[in-house]
């Protein structure tokens, strides 16, 4: 019997009966995060790792029935061995490990390896068969540090604020925007954020992840308040009328998309800076070799070419695999 197998609703490992992050209703998933193509409203039970348990609460609803457990605790369901480990993408995110007779296999979920100060960083997990996402699975996607993106991020910060202008900076409202808040320059002016992220960064603290509370933008607020501020918001209030209240002021943009020539152009923002919480190029090769796999199936991203990559060069049997999970978090 196989360990896992695609099916219409998602992954699925048949002697367990359980899905990893299905994409239709079943009885029972694991959730390896709480973004929004990976946990999914309408399961009848969730399994999803502690710190991503009040985000899913918030966003799928407080009356899910979902169960939690921390990393390399391991649980028995029908002679299947379960166990979570960390994946470094955001806060709670976790691969998911299942063994059985003797078989290993891995759910990587969404990863990447630099370790950024927020998430439980990346542990490569040995496997017979290892599910990894390749997002950014091209040479042309090489990370720069984040203490250089954070560097480029507070330098923009206090030039505008210097010249009389705030900033506002786009980022997905789970995992992005509070790893922007944790590495700001609180020298150089106040930080706000939207009702989105001040949301999310509560449910966050709420689960003990230890995270700067910085407080929400209201109708109340004075245009006065936000001179030579930052503000951190979700990509979909770019272009809202929610923005005016900023007088002046400029904007930027936090993906790993922003490696892409005209990329930021087409968003209409003033500055792009490369900051993903997916690996790289050389990210997803380091990973992938740690884990000594005989058989890759690659999910979501440039899987034909870098599937080609790994067999042709790395001698790896890589598959890919057509799920619905996005390229990045739909906001």
């Amino acid at each position: 019997m196989k360990l896992l197998e695609l099916t219409d609703s998602g992954l699925y490992c048949p002697p367990a009966g359980i899905f990893i992050d299905p994409w239709k209703p079943v009885d029972l998933a694991i959730i390896t995060h709480a973004h929004s193509d990976h946990a999914r409203w309408g399961m009848k039970h969730y399994l999803a790792h502690h710190y991503s348990a009040e985000v899913m609460k918030l966003r799928l609803g407080a009356e899910i029935s979902l169960e939690t457990v921390d990393y390399d605790q391991s649980l028995e369901i029908n002679g299947v061995k379960i166990s979570l480990h960390p994946a470094g993408h955001i806060p709670g995110s976790a691969q998911v490990r299942l063994e059985y007779k003797g078989q290993v296999a891995v759910v990587s979920g969404d990863y990447k390896v630099e370790n950024d100060g927020l998430s439980t960083p990346f542990e490569p997990i040995k496997c017979h068969e290892f599910v990894s996402e390749c997002t950014f699975g091209l040479p042309i996607y090489k990370w720069e540090s984040q203490t250089e993106i954070f560097r480029q991020v507070n330098s923009w910060w206090k030039e505008n604020a210097a010249e009389g202008r705030n900033s506002v900076l786009f980022a997905y409202s789970l995992g992005k925007a509070q790893r922007i808040i944790q590495n700001l320059d609180k020298t150089i002016g106040q930080v706000f954020v939207h009702g989105a992220v001040w949301n999310t960064n509560q449910a966050l603290i709420a689960n003990g992840i230890d995270l700067w509370d910085v407080p929400k933008v209201t109708q109340e607020m004075p245009k006065s308040l936000f001179k030579g501020s930052l503000i951190i918001a979700p990509p979909s209030a770019m272009g809202t009328p929610w923005m005016k209240r900023f007088g002046s002021y400029r904007t930027g943009i936090c993906s790993g998309w922003m490696s892409v020539r005209g990329t930021r152009r087409r968003r209409a923002a003033d500055r792009g800076f490369v900051l993903s919480d997916h690996a790289d190029w050389e990210g997803l090769i380091q990973a992938i070799a740690a884990t000594e796999a005989d058989k890759v199936y690659l999910t979501h991203g440039s899987t034909a070419s870098f599937g080609k990559f790994l067999q042709e060069e790395k001698g790896i049997d890589a598959v890919e695999l057509q799920t619905l999970f996005g390229a990045e978090e739909v906001e």
